[in-house]
């Protein structure tokens, strides 16, 4: 009896893990075959900002706050600056750990690569760390003229890795939710790190 249920159990997870895969690889045949110049340029240029606007935002926020002697921006700095950090250690740890093969390589009938990637492909950094930045920059400035275009961006940024055919659908919602729980997670770290930092 015990071993009809493992062979039952065994048999749902194979099913589960065949139908999620085909989940996978079936939206991102979809998505990657949405054309058009419109869209490649969009995908292509938006793909292309994420590391410049990453890294260049928080950067902008320190040399500013210290062009003002402002320690609240420094500060805010030092929170987003780090999520985004943290972040992209965190994925590219778990890429060569996890060492998924990008799409194009595994599915090159299906996907065409527009742009090509070299690292393994489990989760998008990409995503994560666009992610990171946007939650990070909506949790200290709660308006709706910073969330609604930081969001609209790290969704785009994420779309655009599909239809670049890098990523799979699942890469990016890990990528999705790792960047935006690191920035979560952080406020507790700046905590500590703000005393470390600025004595309080």
């Amino acid at each position: 009896m015990k071993r009809s249920i493992s062979l039952l159990f065994l048999a749902c997870l194979l099913v589960c893990n065949a139908s999620a895969q085909n989940w996978d690889i079936n939206t991102l045949h979809k998505v990657n075959s949405w054309d058009g110049k419109f869209i490649r340029n969009y995908n292509k240029v938006i793909s292309r900002t994420e590391p410049y606007i990453a890294i260049g935002v928080p950067v902008a926020m320190a040399l500013t706050a210290w062009a003002k002697h402002d320690r609240e921006l420094l500060k805010d700095a030092v929170y987003v600056g780090t999520s985004v950090a943290g972040t992209f250690v965190l994925t590219y740890g778990m890429k060569y750990l996890v060492d998924r093969e990008r799409p194009f390589d595994r599915y090159p009938d299906r996907v065409h690569a527009y742009s090509y990637e070299s690292s393994p492909s489990f989760p998008s950094a990409h995503t994560a760390t666009a992610f990171a930045l946007a939650t990070s920059l909506s949790i200290k400035y709660p308006k709706w003229y910073v969330i609604a275009p930081s969001a609209f961006w790290a969704c785009s940024v994420g779309v655009s890795r599909m239809n670049e055919g890098v990523h799979y659908p699942s890469d990016v919602l890990a990528g999705a939710a790792i960047g935006a729980g690191c920035a979560v997670v952080n406020i507790y770290v700046n905590r500590w790190l703000n005393k470390w930092l600025f004595g309080n």
